[in-house]
């Protein structure tokens, strides 16, 4: 049974584990602002000034993690209720998914940096550029599940991944590897794969993050529907 209606009471009251609360939902906020941003970035090719104003927002995200983390221990050392124990360890696991989200961000990043001029998804390939749209509607899909509790669009989030995020990426960049797409110059063919390979992963931790709302403790981050 999923400890989710917990963590919406603590969301509720006002300790440090409620402010822990707040501030992950911060951080699946500001993930969701440096992963558009890094896509324009990659798209437009912004360069160095830009980059690094953006890898900025992945410190601030990083100080979330540590402040979340902070504030749970800190919890736990003046209040012990085992009641709320699942619920801060869920929370852990949750900040650690958003972590990722923004270091996957800032290989879209690196990756933007190092290409040439503009990346076109769509004139590279068509498939990667309905992934890029599943996985930015997913952003602010995830942040209202976890808002709502809405275990629906919980389940939905994680009965689609595989067909309409993972399968499609693992093709592409198997398609890569293996010499079945091949763009001039060469290094668009790598960029593809880099791409699409970093879209998968960011869908995947958005996919832990929808996790909570109906996975029992000890199955966060997997997905148990049938």
């Amino acid at each position: 049974m999923s400890v989710f209606n917990d963590l919406i009471n603590i969301w509720k009251s006002d300790d440090l584990l409620s402010q822990a609360w707040d501030d992950s939902i911060k951080m699946l906020e500001l993930s969701e602002e440096l992963f558009l941003e890094s896509i324009s970035c990659l798209k437009t090719g912004e360069k160095n000034k830009v980059i690094s104003l953006l890898k900025e927002k992945d410190q601030v995200i990083n100080q979330y993690q540590r402040d979340v983390r902070k504030k749970v221990v800190t919890h736990f050392s003046i209040n012990q209720n085992n009641v709320e124990l699942n619920s801060a360890l869920v929370l852990i696991n949750l900040v650690v998914d958003v972590e990722r989200i923004g270091d996957y961000c800032k290989n879209i990043l690196d990756l933007s940096k190092a290409y040439p001029g503009e990346f076109d998804v769509s004139e590279f390939n068509e498939q990667l550029d309905s992934v890029e749209s599943e996985v930015t509607n997913r952003f602010k899909e995830t942040i209202s599940i976890i808002s709502k509790n809405d275990e629906s669009a919980a389940q939905g989030h994680l009965s689609s991944y595989r067909k309409e995020i993972g399968k499609v990426c693992d093709k592409i960049v198997s398609d890569c590897v293996q010499g079945k797409i091949k763009i001039n110059p060469e290094g668009n063919t790598a960029a593809l794969a880099l791409y699409s390979r970093y879209l998968k992963r960011i869908a995947a931790h958005l996919n832990n993050v929808s996790s909570v709302i109906i996975n029992p403790i000890e199955m966060v981050g997997y997905n148990i529907i049938d």
